[in-house]
């Protein structure tokens, strides 16, 4: 499964996977450079730098030691040599101070140089006592004491400094080196970091287009296909190269196309055979018109007989305004029921109306809540501050009671609103019962409505009677009339109907354009041409011969006429039994 065919969510989540690694690698470069710029760092604060400090004492200590060895053997008087020799005990025992400290801070490095330190110390404060012995004898040694002086204790002094020099130097070597150590995790970390940032920053550009790319471009192209589609063009190319969601939809795109292209194309097929059957159809109808020409003539024949049927029809009509005066009776029932109706619309108002002042009140019994809470609050605080003098409090009080009161008038109004709202509840349902009733007596006014119109079925009886009498002088065109009464009722007012929809069908799939192959399936079905319409031939009663033999000749031109239709001939083969009916209503459409 390559990358492109990944779903978009997965595709996302490698690029932020890969930014996130690219980021930690970043900040893990960093962390360990600037871990080891803190260990040079915390070293050179923590031990270079205070060694070097510490040296900086006790040479000081030591050339003030110096100093005062020098003063006590050159002065001339006791008491002055007396406070130089306390100054010198005094130094010794800072320098010792201060060897002590340092010997805390010590190094590998340092050991050797130390050790060295100490040996010439130990030497020089060994001269040191000598010299102080040689003081303290008075001016018959001071030429001994100043031998000492300049001799072996100044070279002492000279050793014991220059090992303090060397221990500084160490110390300041040391410092340099881990400044240089710094400077180089520094430039390192520097590096990496622009480094990696470098790559981050191409890296998620890259990604950025790649997976830029592999959205838009697809969907741009589905945008495309789906307008081409929507202008009526199923010939539009959609090519599919990736499975994830777009893919997916590309591919349904593509279906969808050919699916459409399918329908469109039975559509149009389908579409040209029903024009082309609206026009047989139409054929068929002028055929049709000749033999209703010559049922025409047999018409004069049975004028007798429907004046038999004139009595019975105004029976039927006298029972017909009764029906009517039943109607209206009904109706003006149905207006009470429609006016009890509204009165229970009117009682829902009224409730509807109570529930909104509930709500506003309840809305008022809520800020009172609020307001009490912050009251007592308030009361609460003003009593802690005043302690034993709480006017404060007794202010508060009040108030709270005052929107006690306010909250139990409230829950007064809701109660009284409440009740109100229940009776007018049980009116809504005593107006529902009364609606009922209305409705029991719409039913009844509709059974005698349906009595009546038993009376009118039984004069429709005698009309089918008359019209018996009339069978002799229609059975010359029995047989046309049945045909022809499903061509007329059917066909004439359909086929031009179906003709003008076949016709705008055709005009409305014209619209989408199909690649050659799909027009190539587009074949419609072969036209069949309906038989010339028949001269108009009059009827009389001695050519019912004639007659008969054109109602023979409608079944076999119909079927090739209607062959999409097949409801036609089943149209065209009542039942005997209504024939007499059947008649009468073909007479009514001519």
């Amino acid at each position: 499964m390559g990358f492109a065919n990944l779903r978009i969510g997965m595709k996302l989540g490698v690029a932020f996977v890969a930014m996130v690694l690219l980021t930690a690698l970043l900040g893990v470069l960093a962390v360990l450079q600037l871990s080891h710029i803190n260990d040079n760092t915390r070293d050179i604060a923590t031990n270079w730098l205070p060694s070097v400090q510490a040296l900086g004492d006790m040479r000081a200590t030591a050339n003030r030691l110096r100093a005062s060895e020098v003063g006590m053997t050159l002065s001339t008087e006791n008491s002055e040599k007396a406070r130089l020799e306390q100054d010198v005990l005094a130094v010794d025992k800072l320098l010792a101070e201060q060897e002590k400290n340092y010997a805390t801070m010590l190094t590998d490095q340092e050991t050797r140089t130390y050790e060295e330190f100490k040996t010439h110390r130990d030497a020089y404060l060994l001269v040191q006592t000598q010299l102080i012995g040689l003081v303290k004898e008075g001016d018959a040694r001071h030429a001994d004491a100043m031998k000492l002086l300049y001799g072996d204790s100044q070279k002492s002094f000279i050793a014991m400094a220059e090992t303090i020099g060397k221990l500084s130097k160490i110390n300041s070597t040391g410092a340099a080196d881990a400044y240089a150590a710094s400077q180089g995790s520094y430039n390192t970390a520097r590096g990496l970091v622009i480094g990696v940032l470098v790559v981050s920053i191409a890296v998620a550009v890259a990604l950025g287009i790649w997976i830029t790319r592999l959205i838009t471009v697809p969907v741009g192209q589905a945008v495309q296909a789906t307008r081409e589609i929507a202008g009526g063009n199923l010939a539009v190319s959609v090519s599919v190269r990736s499975k994830d969601e777009i893919g997916q939809l590309l591919q349904a795109l593509t279906d969808m196309r050919d699916n459409l292209a399918s329908v469109v194309s039975g559509v149009r097929r389908n579409a040209e055979s029903v024009a082309t059957a609206s026009a047989q159809i139409a054929s068929g109808n002028n055929d049709l018109s000749a033999r209703t020409e010559e049922q025409a003539s047999a018409l004069e024949e049975t004028a007798a007989s429907m004046e038999q049927l004139g009595s019975t029809v105004r029976q039927n009509a006298d029972n017909a305004r009764q029906a009517n005066q039943l109607a209206m009776s009904a109706s003006t029932v149905a207006v009470q029921g429609g006016e009890v109706v509204s009165q229970v619309v009117d009682t829902m108002r009224g409730i509807n109306d109570s529930s909104r002042k509930i709500a506003d009140i309840i809305g008022v019994i809520d800020g009172i809540a609020f307001q009490t809470n912050i009251l007592a609050l308030n009361a609460a605080v003003e009593a802690a501050r005043a302690g034993e003098q709480g006017r404060g409090f007794a202010v508060v009080a009040g108030e709270v009671r005052s929107l006690a009161q306010r909250s139990a008038e409230a829950a007064k109004e809701i109660k009284g609103l409440i009740t109100a709202s229940v009776e007018r509840v049980e009116q809504g349902t005593q107006l529902v019962d009364k609606a009922g009733e209305t409705m029991t007596e719409v039913v009844t006014a509709i059974r005698r409505v349906t009595d009546i119109m038993g009376e009118i079925s039984a004069a429709s009886s005698e009309q089918s009677a008359g019209v018996s009498q009339v069978g002799e002088a229609v059975t010359q065109m029995d047989q046309a009339t049945q045909q022809n009464a499903a061509l007329v009722e059917e066909s004439a007012a359909a086929a031009d109907s179906l003709n003008h929809q076949a016709q705008e069908l055709v005009n409305a799939v014209a619209v989408f354009k199909l690649s050659s192959s799909q027009v190539g399936a587009n074949t419609s079905a072969p036209v069949r041409h309906a038989p010339a319409p028949r001269p108009p031939v009059a009827a009389a009663p001695q050519r019912k011969a004639p007659a008969q033999s054109r109602a023979a000749a409608v079944p076999a031109a119909a079927p090739k006429a209607l062959a999409a239709a097949p409801a036609a001939p089943a149209a065209a083969a009542p039942a005997p039994a209504p024939r007499a009916n059947g008649a009468a209503d073909d007479w009514e459409s001519f």
